[in-house]
């Protein structure tokens, strides 16, 4: 990066580009955080993502959004960290080590925990830092240095302060309660990690007998194994049809235990037969019957979902097994009544997909209302943390006021070991559910306490379990920092700034953290949370991997360059929280969107390229900035539009508004700088201009495009960074990274002239227009007349002149007001062949204009008044000078009036199908008459005359050719679309795809036809 003349390659290479800006950031360290910096701390945390992960779009999407944020207060001058890392995923990965176990016909258990684990390091350490990889694919700027995993040794140290701590407070405790038990992962499962789907089953309704045989009570259940469990049958106390029954006995089918009729407000009496069968060690609702009543609890289950001894003959059956003979054996015994189709809810485990059993088993808890009574009073008294979309500040409330315990214990071998040694020698070498324990930070603590309760002779087990991912994940945004120790980055850096996160784990992660800070720091975690939404496939659906409809943002970031994708996904992005689709072709692994994203790369690319190329080799800082009192009307136009975009990037990003930021960048750098000012300025860019003039559009350019790249960086970083090195010649280990962001300067701003622009610009965009419908070869200069009665348009367009001139490719510019009157000298006069000898006079123009308002929409009916006084007079002056011409319809919305006295002096009279005059007259009149085109920008009238400029009549024989074309394939598609066989029996796509194409050549056809109609 030393050249002497800054250049960039012909072409912009993405992949090269990447590559290279990845390796030197983290090379030269530059997102490296240090707590000394001056400036105001602005911390993020990234969400960790599992271990066993691979990037996916929501990965890429949350990434991208949190880079950009970074970045943006980066280069605010914040002292900016942002903490990566991963989440050791206990389940996930002991599901990948046990399937390759099973691969070598073995179990966890024959290979022992010991070496279980050795295998589970040796794991991460090969395969689990592919997703890590992958985020760096994407540009972000994390401080590497500070990279984290929940099972490192600074975390798990804070998880045995958090427990030990929170045990001694009396937070955590050790119980046998009913969990929510996965059996395909032999785990329980917190309440949060169960999804409830709705299924078609049965509803079977059996009969249990009176034990003083006066009959029997029929019982309705979707679960009938369960049964071999009852120990009691409950009726609501207020139903009429049961209560001589409340306290008899029943007998139990099958089992043939005697089980009592009791009554609970519970039951509801529209449910089935308002009798409900009451298993306390499998249900939560019969649980709680169960405590009130204090009924046996039997446990009919084992842990892999089969039963037990309990079950009697159907012990070892699989439970699903066990339904069918279980309903059969009842059947068989007469007990069975009926079975219903019955569409209820099923409680799946969203890690083991299978559903879940609820289970009676003896596992941690944490008393969660002391936690989330603490958050709530953060979120009611401080409003803290602020969530942005402000409408999920109600969910997460709601949440917390619902919660109940949670159950921390997994019954797995990876992860935090529970910190709790059981005193086996008091419980004959084994632990029980009553077996002593102590809980401490290590084995060396725990000897000492249980020494000192049991005797020297005490001999301790840890717990085998492991404690939920969560617990560690609620810690992370002070443990990443250093937490318990008070270190330097967490005096610096915490509380973070930002929480940016999905809204689907505002449960499961969200409440976890600012319950856990508030209660080990008195502080909430972060001051914002800001719900980021989803990202849909090209047909409005969520992916997932069941519906197999995700997008590889790999394969695109290959394809197109990781700015590309970066951009595409923000800039989809309306209102904070808002779902975003992404455009994709499954057949060709194409994006429609993000390739306008790299397009507007290489646009980018090439306007810097152009302007480098006109800066004699000067950088700008050796240019300097334009002195004001030097600026032209352009220059002042632009600085005024960027200071205008950088007032309002900074508005937008500071409130979150990415969406609106980038689209802002994409419509100034594209539109106004590179298609307008760029090509304004091209004729003071030339060797034989003014040297002061092209001076200040050389200090203009550079200066604007510097100030670009640094807009456009936290959206689009890799582009952005290897310009700017271009650009400037920046010297080693500078970092446009770490660049000041523009400072809007309000002194520039000027709304008037930006104002002024926009008719310039509407004017240019109605000539060019104009030109194409005409077919007017780009290279050749005409004739245009604007026409407005306003002074001050006039006055603008006198300012814009040679600016119209030069971008509209304009010979002769003609500018009009209302009151110009005609001059017979300035008529324009044709020649035999019809052909123009020299451009229509202000007159002239004046009063064609003048002809066009009449009709138009857009005109005054007085305006024409004056001019009818004239009749007479031009009449004769017509006669006189033998002009006789055909009119051409004039774009303005209207016809012209055939007895337009301004239509007549330039020769222009209505089409065909609206003409009064006799034939004869029409045919003499037809074949000399001049013709012109006409539109309308504001009140603005743009006339280009088209004698001898473009050939009419070939012209209307080629449009006239391409809408037959148009008429016949439109003819075609409604023809098979009105074919019923075609519609019910070919493809929905196919269908979809011919109403499509008819709906285009429809379209097309309108387009056509009124353009005829013009000329």
């Amino acid at each position: 990066m030393t050249a002497t003349i800054p250049t960039l390659a012909s072409q912009y290479d993405a992949k090269t580009t990447d590559t290279k800006w990845q390796k030197f950031w983290e090379e030269n360290h530059i997102f490296q955080a240090d707590p000394n910096h001056p400036g105001e701390p602005y911390c993020i945390v990234i969400p960790p993502p599992n271990v066993t992960g691979s990037l996916h779009m929501g990965h890429a999407f949350e990434s991208i959004l949190i880079d950009t944020l970074v970045r943006y207060h980066r280069m605010k001058g914040r002292n900016t960290l942002w903490v990566p890392g991963t989440d050791h995923a206990s389940i996930a990965v002991q599901t990948i080590l046990e399937k390759q176990l099973k691969k070598e016909g073995k179990t966890r258990f024959e290979l022992g925990r010991e070496a279980f684990l050795e295998k589970a390091w040796q794991w991460k350490t090969e395969s689990g830092g592919k997703i890590v990889n992958q985020l760096r694919s994407l540009g972000v700027s994390v401080d590497w240095s500070r990279e984290r995993f929940t099972l490192d040794e600074g975390l798990s140290k804070a998880v045995l302060e958090a427990f030990t701590r929170m045990y001694e407070e009396g937070l955590i405790y050790r119980g046998n309660y009913l969990v929510n038990w996965c059996p395909g992962t032999q785990s329980a499962v917190s309440d949060l990690e169960v999804e409830n789907k709705e299924v078609n089953g049965n509803l079977w309704h059996f009969r249990y007998p009176l034990t003083d045989g006066s009959g029997y009570m029929e019982v309705a259940t979707t679960r009938p194994e369960t049964m071999l469990g009852d120990t009691a049958v409950a009726v609501n106390p207020n139903d009429d049809r049961y209560k001589d029954l409340i306290g008899k006995t029943l007998m139990l089918p099958i089992m043939q235990r005697e089980i009592p009729i009791i009554a609970d407000e519970l039951v509801d009496p529209a449910f089935g037969t308002g009798c409900v069968k009451v298993t306390p060690a499998h249900d939560p609702n019969d649980f709680a019957m169960g405590k009130r009543h204090n009924l046996p609890f039997i446990n009919i289950m084992n842990k892999d979902g089969t039963l037990n001894e309990n079950a009697g003959e159907f012990q070892g059956q699989d439970r699903f097994v066990a339904r069918k003979n279980v309903v059969q054996r009842l059947e068989s015994d007469g007990f069975l009544v009926k079975i219903e189709d019955y569409k209820h809810t099923v409680p799946y485990s969203d890690r083991g997909k299978v559903p879940v059993e609820p289970l009676l088993s003896t596992q941690w808890f944490v008393k969660i209302r002391p936690l989330a009574d603490r958050a709530l009073q953060f979120l009611d008294d401080k409003s803290s943390p602020e969530f942005i979309p402000q409408r999920w500040t109600k969910v997460y409330r709601d949440w917390l006021v619902k919660l109940q315990d949670w159950c921390i214990s997994r019954q797995l071998w990876w992860g935090h070991q529970i910190p709790a040694w059981y005193a086996v020698s008091e419980t004959g070498g084994e632990i029980t559910d009553n077996t002593p324990f102590v809980v401490a930070q290590n084995e060396t603590e725990a000897k000492e306490k249980a020494v000192a309760k049991f005797g020297e002779n005490v001999k301790l087990e840890q717990d085998p379990d492991v404690l939920d991912t969560w617990f560690s994940s609620g810690l992370w945004p002070f443990s990443t920092l250093g937490w318990p120790e008070q270190t330097q980055d967490l005096t610096t850096y915490y509380p973070t700034a930002t929480l940016v996160t999905g809204f689907d784990i505002i449960f499961f992660w969200v409440a976890r953290m600012t319950m856990m800070a508030g209660h080990f720091t008195g502080q909430m975690p972060f001051k914002d949370v800001y719900i980021h939404g989803l990202v849909l496939d090209e047909n409005g659906k969520k992916m997932s991997k069941s519906a197999n409809n995700g997008i590889d943002p790999l394969l695109l970031i290959d394809k197109y360059g990781t700015d590309a994708l970066r951009y595409s996904l923000i800039k989809e992005v309306v209102g904070a929280g808002q779902d975003i689709r992404l455009e994709y072709n499954r057949k060709t692994d194409e994006s429609a969107s993000v390739e306008a994203s790299r397009n507007f790369t290489n646009k980018l690319w090439n306007a810097a390229r152009f302007v480098m190329m006109n800066l004699d080799g000067k950088t700008p800082q050796q240019l300097g900035n334009p002195a004001t009192e030097a600026l032209e009307l352009c220059d002042r136009w632009i600085l005024s539009r960027y200071h205008q975009v950088v007032q309002q990037s900074s508005q937008y990003i500071d409130n979150y508004g990415l969406g609106e930021a980038a689209k802002g960048l994409y419509e100034f750098i594209w539109g106004d700088f590179c298609d307008w000012y760029i090509e304004l300025v091209k004729p003071r860019l030339r060797p034989e201009a003014p040297a002061a003039s092209r001076l200040v559009a050389q200090q203009t350019l550079a200066h604007v495009l510097e100030g670009i790249l640094k807009l456009l960086h936290p959206f689009m970083p890799h582009i952005t960074e290897e310009i700017w090195h271009t650009l400037t010649q920046a010297g080693e280990g500078k970092a446009l990274a770490l660049q000041s962001y523009p400072e809007a300067d309000p002194a520039l701003i000027d709304s008037d002239k930006e104002q002024q622009f926009e008719l310039l610009f509407g004017t240019i965009r109605t000539i060019r227009n104009l030109r194409a419908e005409a077919d007017i070869k780009p290279g050749v200069k005409v004739p245009v007349i604007l026409q407005t009665q306003s002074d001050k348009e006039r006055h603008i367009l006198n300012l814009g002149e040679s600016y119209i001139q030069d971008l509209a490719k304009v010979e002769k510019l003609t500018i009009n007001g209302a009151k110009d009157t005609p001059s017979s000298t300035e008529i324009l006069k044709p020649d035999s062949s019809a052909e123009v000898k020299s451009a229509p006079s202000s007159t002239e123009t004046a009063n064609l204009a003048a002809s066009v308002k009449e009709k138009s929409s857009f005109a005054n009916a007085p305006t024409l008044l004056p001019f009818l006084f004239l009749l007479p007079f031009l009449f004769v002056v017509l006669l006189c000078l033998f002009v006789v011409s055909k009119v051409t319809q004039i774009i303005a919305k209207g016809n012209i009036d055939k007895n337009d006295t301004a239509s007549k002096q330039l020769g222009y009279t209505h089409p065909p199908e609206t003409d009064l005059r006799p034939p004869e007259q029409e045919n003499s009149e037809e074949s000399a008459m001049p013709k012109a085109i006409a539109g309308v920008v504001g009140t603005i009238q743009v006339l280009i005359p088209l004698a001898g400029v473009v050939d009419v009549d070939a012209l209307r024989a080629k449009l006239d050719k391409n809408l037959s074309k148009v008429e016949a394939e439109a003819k075609s598609l409604s023809g098979r679309l009105g074919n019923a066989n075609f519609v019910e029996k070919a493809a929905p796509d196919v269908v979809q795809k011919a109403r499509d194409s008819l709906a285009e050549a429809e379209k097309q056809a309108e387009i056509l036809r009124e353009r005829l109609e013009r000329l």
